[in-house]
Parts: structure tokens; sequence; C-alpha cells
């Protein structure tokens, strides 16, 4: 079964309702394999691709079981789907109101007239893509070593004096020549003090001894994501960096161990949260303790103190504690890891003990 059809089971797609999708992500799911621009619809009947001159030969290439249709200069992407619910009879349209502008809903909604329903999709296409396909995990696989090959490559390399941005241009360099397509997101390098910044930015801060490096990274390959966060030490740390990373470690290996099919997402996170609070660190993990991975760098379900579901086979998801300390630094130590019926695989393997350089 395709992936649009999956879609149309899911939604129990009748006679007189069809699918507009306009999110790049979901548009490379449903028609497995196209990556431009446009929308695509989805009806009992029917499969197409609307876009404009510059994608219609990939869209033939990349999703040969679809239909692509051609925008023009007086013809827009939203009026040719109108064109196509017209000659349906499509009297409902579920459509991305989480991901359309105000004024792009509203172009699509007038495009159809008063006579067609335009309701939301409700993440349908999100929903079927949690659990991952044999395919989709080859290509999560692929880019998960990818980034690991490239942790190692790299650490060679740390010299002092370097800065964060170098060391960013370095990682992503080294990641492309190892056969990655792109960067699944930006690198996050993050020196000595600027370690409590979960999300820091790269920049002119130099490499010293004693410092602690949080590098945040990864692959995309085929059009999947990898993530991996490892801190590594550049010459001895303090005995409170020692102390934080111990807590971080320990923490992200008891929640891989219990990460399995039918484990709620929030006891997951828990454990994780309860841990580090217990070790003097309340309040200096911030952040949920996991995400989903695929398609898109951050996905559903997640493993946060909000998220009740319940964890299914086949789901690719983070495991990345972290404790951040202002002033002084921080630790977050990542993998991910495919979720299974007795436990999970880690398809990050790179070394997690601390790594002094």
């Amino acid at each position: 079964m395709t992936a649009s059809e999956r879609l149309a089971d899911l939604l129990r797609l009748g006679a007189n309702t069809a699918v507009i999708v306009y999110d790049p992500s979901n548009m490379f799911y449903l028609t497995e394999g196209y990556t431009g621009e446009g929308l695509v619809f989805i009806s009992r009947n029917r499969r197409a691709i609307v876009t404009d001159f510059r994608y219609t030969e990939q869209a033939e290439r990349q999703a040969p079981g679809f239909e692509v249709l051609m925008t023009e200069k007086d013809r827009s992407a939203g009026q040719i789907a109108a064109e196509l619910v017209r000659a349906e009879k499509i009297t409902c349209v579920k459509t991305e109101t989480n991901y359309l502008s105000v004024d792009r809903f509203t172009a699509l909604r007038d495009a159809l007239g008063e006579e067609v329903s335009c309701v939301s999709l409700d993440k349908a296409p999100q929903k079927l893509r949690e659990v991952k396909t044999p395919t989709e995990v080859m290509a999560i696989r692929k880019a998960c070593k990818i980034t690991a090959d490239a942790f190692r490559a790299i650490l060679p390399k740390i010299r002092e004096g370097m800065t964060e941005k170098e060391l960013q241009i370095e990682l992503n360099f080294t990641m492309l020549r190892l056969g990655a397509d792109t960067t699944a997101f930006d690198t996050i390098i993050a020196a000595g003090e600027n370690g409590s910044l979960p999300h820091a930015i790269p920049g002119s801060r130099t490499i010293r001894r004693g410092d602690m490096i949080t590098m945040d990274f990864g692959a995309k390959v085929g059009n999947y994501c990898a993530d991996m966060t490892r801190t590594v030490a550049f010459g001895q740390p303090s005995e409170e960096m020692r102390r934080i990373y111990d807590t971080v470690l320990r923490a992200q290996t008891m929640c891989e161990d219990a990460l399995a099919a039918g484990k709620n997402c929030f006891d997951i996170d828990r454990l994780a949260r309860d841990y580090i609070d217990a070790r003097g660190y309340a309040g200096r993990f911030g952040h949920g303790l996991g995400h989903s991975v695929g398609i898109d760098i951050h996905e559903e379900p997640r493993l946060s103190p909000s998220c009740q579901e319940i964890l299914k086979a086949g789901v690719v998801i983070t495991v990345e504690p972290g404790v951040y300390v202002p002033g002084v630094g921080g630790v977050r130590i990542e993998n991910t890891c495919l979720v299974k019926e007795n436990g999970c695989e880690a398809l990050t393997d790179a070394e997690k003990q601390l790594i002094i350089l």
C-alpha cells in the first residue's frame, strides 16, 4: 500500500472528499519522492502534483504515480486545485490549517467557493509518519552512521584557538564528504560557558584548555534526518563539569534502556528528570527528553512532560537529557533510537563515555 493509499484509508476518504497538502515534508511522504514546491491533491480517484515550470519535470521523475499539472501566469496552484475539486464533484476539502498562513488559506477558500467546505486535516499525514517503514529506517540508519563517523573524524582536528564557527564548518564539511546530502539542521557548537545555551549559535568564542565542547549535529540522507549530540572535554575538565557529565550520561543510559513499545512518553521523560533533580540540578534540564526524527528533524511523538502518547514499534526518537548551568557550561548526550517491541536499538553508535582530548 502506498503512502497516499494509507492516508486515504486513515481518513476513510469518500467519493466527495479530497485532501490538499502544501507542507513539503508531507508532499514528499505522500508522493514517495517529490521534493519540489506546489501542492499535492489526493482524492479517491485522483493523485496530482500542481507546481510551476521549474518543478514539472522533476515531479514526473520523482513521483511517476502522480499526474503533474503546471501553473500559469493567470492560473495559480489553488485555482487548479479548485478545478480538480469541481471535476471530481468534491464537497469537502481537508487541508493543513496548521501549516498554511491566513492569507494562503483564505486564497484557497476563495478559489474553492462557498459550496465546498474546507476543514482541518488534523495532521493526519504526520500521524502516519510516526511509525517508520523499513525503507525509512534504512535511510535514517545511514544518516546516523555518517553522523557518528563524522564525529570520530572531527575529534583529531579540534585544536586550541579554533573558534566554534570553524569547528561547525569543519564538521558540516566532514558530514558532506562522508556522503550526507545536506545537514539535517544548523549544527550547534558550544564551548565552555556557552554550553549552558541548549541551542547555542556557533560564534567567535575560541576553544581553550579545560573547556567542555557540546556538538549537536546530524546528516540528512535520502531526505531523512539523523540527530546526535556529544560533549567532549578539551583538556582536563573541572570536578563540577565531570559530575554534570556523569549525571547526564547516567540519565541518558537509563532512559535508553527503558525505551520500548508500550511505554508512555511522559514516563520516560520523568525518569531522566527525577534523576537529574535528585542529583542537585533541579531546573537545569529545561527541555524535553527527546523527539521523533524522520523527514523533519522534529516530529511526533516526543519524550516530554506534556506528551502522554504510548510508544509504538517503528518510532525513531532521540534520547537527549542535558544539564545547563549559566556561567559554568553544560552537557548534553543524545542518541537517535529505533523503538522495538522489547526495547530499542541505538542507531547512533558513537562512544558516550567522556572523551578527553
